[in-house]
């Protein structure tokens, strides 16, 4: 009998050890087969939600079959406790390792509203979007200029959400002074900023933020950045530039970047100012002056007049030998790695071509006439601008 009964056991082990393996087997391919979502979804992720909160989410809006199993998934994967706050966006027929990844992985917010404060040469403004799901991409719903137009009821209506996306976009180009002036001015960060950080040391780009965030903490994100952008630049030098430390090769990089925004002129650029030091000529380029009027405060908002070119001061590189004592701007990373390493040309001059970009030469004959198609291009806008005005 004994032997009976333990044979039956035996089987009986067998048949629970193969039912189990079974459900394990469909527990795993009901975990990486397509979901049942037939049309994306924005999910928010409350700051402290917990696992089994979100997963009984996903199943009451129909993202995943069962909240059971994508729980024994995430614990399986050891990611149960990885879960980070946001608004993320669940494809349609996403799988539960899918929707698993996209709420643990990055952290970044992939759906929901996005609020763009955008730190330009000319502005600061504000632009809040909203993810379009059916297109897959935001749309804009607001932009207002900081600190000077009025807060919009739209902004309004949205400000106080937890699932709103902050970002600070700086442009290239801006100064340092710009970027302190704009950041006092974002109403959703908190701190002061008692001083304005070297000029050229702050990486322009993008920085994610939340409510709240110390504006000296982004400034000292934006200069770690930076200083490690200058790092591999400079490790990575060209031969024979004429500066001698990476300082000086910023200063060169600032005064690439406020001279062209077209992306593929700025070796050409470096060019002919690596080319004019070498040669030993004045780099005689008019945002140095600028900034020597301005300080980097605001724009100048005019032409530069004829004795503010013959002015001597630290930045009038018309006056001075060499390059100006400090950076300019604060320069993207392209205009620092075209500061390194320029191309290789025999310009020594440029100027606008209409298009946006520059015409190069390598006689003062060639660059006389580029100057002339350039002022026959500026007499005939000058001339169509004056007809629209008189047919108006």
């Amino acid at each position: 009998m004994w032997r009976s009964v333990a044979s039956n056991a035996l089987t009986l082990f067998i048949v629970l050890l193969v039912a189990m393996a079974a459900l394990v087997a469909w527990g795993r391919n009901e975990f990486v087969a397509p979901g049942p979502l037939a049309q994306p979804i924005c999910l928010e992720v409350e700051r402290g939600a917990s696992l089994s909160a979100v997963s009984r989410s996903l199943e009451e809006r129909g993202a995943i079959s069962d909240a059971r199993i994508f729980r024994i998934g995430a614990e399986y994967a050891d990611r149960a406790d990885d879960l980070k706050f946001g608004s993320y966006m669940v494809d349609a027929n996403a799988s539960m390792s899918e929707v698993l990844d996209a709420i643990t992985a990055s952290g970044r917010s992939t759906c929901g509203r996005d609020l763009n404060f955008r730190i330009g040469v000319n502005r600061a403004d504000v632009v809040l979007s909203e993810l379009d799901l059916t297109t897959n991409s935001y749309a804009e719903v607001t932009r207002f200029d900081a600190g000077t137009d009025p807060l919009p009821p739209e902004y309004l209506e949205v400000s106080d959400d937890p699932a709103l996306v902050f970002r600070v976009t700086v442009a290239e180009g801006v100064t340092s002074w710009q970027i302190v002036d704009a950041l006092k001015k974002a109403d959703f960060l908190q701190g002061s900023l008692e001083t304005v950080p070297p000029e050229g040391s702050l990486a322009p780009g993008g920085y994610e933020v939340e409510r709240g965030s110390e504006r000296g903490a982004i400034i000292a994100e934006m200069t770690e950045r930076q200083a490690a952008v200058l790092a591999e630049a400079w490790a990575g030098r060209a031969e024979g530039l004429p500066y001698d430390t990476p300082e000086e090769a910023l200063i060169m990089a600032s005064i690439i970047e406020k001279e062209t925004s077209v992306p593929e002129e700025r070796g050409r650029v470096a060019s002919v100012f690596v080319n004019r030091m070498q040669q030993g000529m004045r780099l005689q380029t008019d945002p140095t002056v600028i900034y020597g009027i301005t300080n980097g405060e605001g724009v100048l908002g005019r032409g530069l007049r004829q004795s503010e070119l013959r002015r001597e001061t630290p930045y009038n590189t018309y006056v001075i030998d060499g390059l100006p004592p400090t950076p300019i701007a604060n320069p993207g990373e392209a205009s620092i790695r075209a500061a390194v390493d320029p191309d290789t040309t025999d310009y020594i001059f440029f100027v606008a071509d209409g298009t946006g970009g520059h015409a190069f030469a390598q006689t003062l004959d060639e660059h006389n006439e580029n100057v002339a198609r350039w002022r026959a291009i500026e007499a005939e806008r000058g001339a169509a601008e004056e007809t629209g005005v008189q047919g108006e």
